[in-house]
């Protein structure tokens, strides 16, 4: 009946529960929800919703979306980028227009590393689909003129007369 994800959310809550010195009953208080209910998440019984996570996350005292990894809402990836925008929006040091362009800085770079893995991955893909095929014609070649097969440049050049 329970899924994996929600298992190791259970287990997470529970350690999580634990290192914060709260019992199931002041948690489940905490965040607004029941104490059979919240037992039931903790035993991997129940897939709380995205807003329960974020009330257990904010009684916690932890990120939410660290809650929703677990519970396999969210990737990893997606997590960093969250806290990462969380960070630059709560930093008092700097003012809104100068947060604004700091999150466009960081979204074009985040693009363009995008674009840049994946032109490289194409580039790689290419590169080897040319190696082999280029080298078996290469040999090929070279052993139709009677050569090593160990040509150096384009194809091999016909014997003049």
């Amino acid at each position: 009946m329970a899924s994996l994800n929600v298992g190791n959310l259970g287990e997470y809550l529970r350690e999580q529960r634990r290192n914060a010195q709260l019992s199931l009953r002041q948690l489940a208080d905490a965040a607004g929800v029941s104490n059979p209910y919240l037992s039931q998440i903790e035993r991997g019984l129940r897939k709380p919703s995205a807003d329960i996570l974020q009330q257990l996350a904010k009684a916690l005292r932890i990120s939410a979306e660290t809650l929703y990894v677990q519970a396999g809402m969210l990737d990893e990836r997606e997590r960093e980028e969250l806290e990462t925008r969380a960070v630059i929006l709560a930093d008092p040091s700097i003012n809104e227009r100068q947060k604004q362009v700091l999150l466009q800085i960081y979204e074009s770079f985040r693009k363009e590393n995008a674009l840049d893995t994946e032109s490289t991955e194409s580039t790689e893909d290419t590169e080897a689909a040319e190696s082999t095929g280029t080298g078996t014609a290469e040999r090929a070649a070279g052993a139709d003129a009677g050569g090593s097969g160990t040509t150096h440049g384009s194809a091999a050049t016909p014997p003049s007369h």
